[in-house]
């Protein structure tokens, strides 16, 4: 059985790709399957997004369906950028650019008022309809200046609790034992495999 990821960021399908190798699925990206829709990340939330994300890619694709939303919750800003942290910056903004405007609204704000956390969702469909949705949380703070070119997004300026270096400075696998994402697919695991008994798969 194939199992779709409904997204075409390569940065995202690098950390997807690795945290369910070994599931006993073929898993394919939106990216790999021709006429798959763009779906519009217009809901209030990150749940709604992922969920329909997934509902909308598994009923066109006719395929067991992944999809995730992540959002940054900053607590001194109400958790913005929350669901629009991909778009903080604008509609096109770069990861840089985000980080960028990140800084600007904490602009000498102290680090003991910087906690933020990373919030994933992770939404499992098929052609049927949402089957479950499972989310993952890491708890830090934001520093005041990029440090390290690994991972993406915000991941440069995000030090997780208990840690010393951002997610931009660990190493793949330190980030992908620790991260809000391997949270959530370690739950999003549990789901697929009751899913695949549940079809006798």
């Amino acid at each position: 059985m194939q199992l779709l990821l409904a997204t075409r960021n390569k940065d995202k399908l690098k950390e997807l790709r690795v945290l369910l190798k070994d599931l006993p699925l073929e898993v394919v990206s939106a990216a790999d399957i021709r006429d798959l829709p763009e779906v519009e990340e217009d809901a209030a939330t990150v749940r709604d997004n992922a969920a329909k994300k997934a509902v909308e890619m598994a009923r066109v694709s006719k395929k067991l369906t992944l999809a995730d939303d992540t959002g940054l919750e900053v607590d001194e800003l109400n958790g913005a950028p929350g669901v629009r942290s991909a778009r903080f910056a604008g509609e096109k903004a770069t990861y840089h650019e985000n980080n960028k405007e990140l800084l600007r609204h904490l602009d000498g704000v102290p680090m003991d008022k910087r906690t933020a956390r990373f919030r994933c969702v992770v939404a499992i469909a098929d052609e049927q309809g949402l089957y479950d949705c499972v989310e993952g949380i890491c708890n830090g703070v934001i520093i005041e200046a990029e440090r390290g070119g690994g991972g993406f997004g915000y991941d440069p300026l995000f030090i997780a609790d208990g840690q010393t270096k951002t997610f931009g400075e660990l190493s793949p696998d330190v980030k992908n034992r620790i991260s809000h994402r391997a949270k959530a697919l370690e739950k999003a695991w549990a789901v697929l495999s009751r899913y695949l008994r549940e079809k006798g798969a």
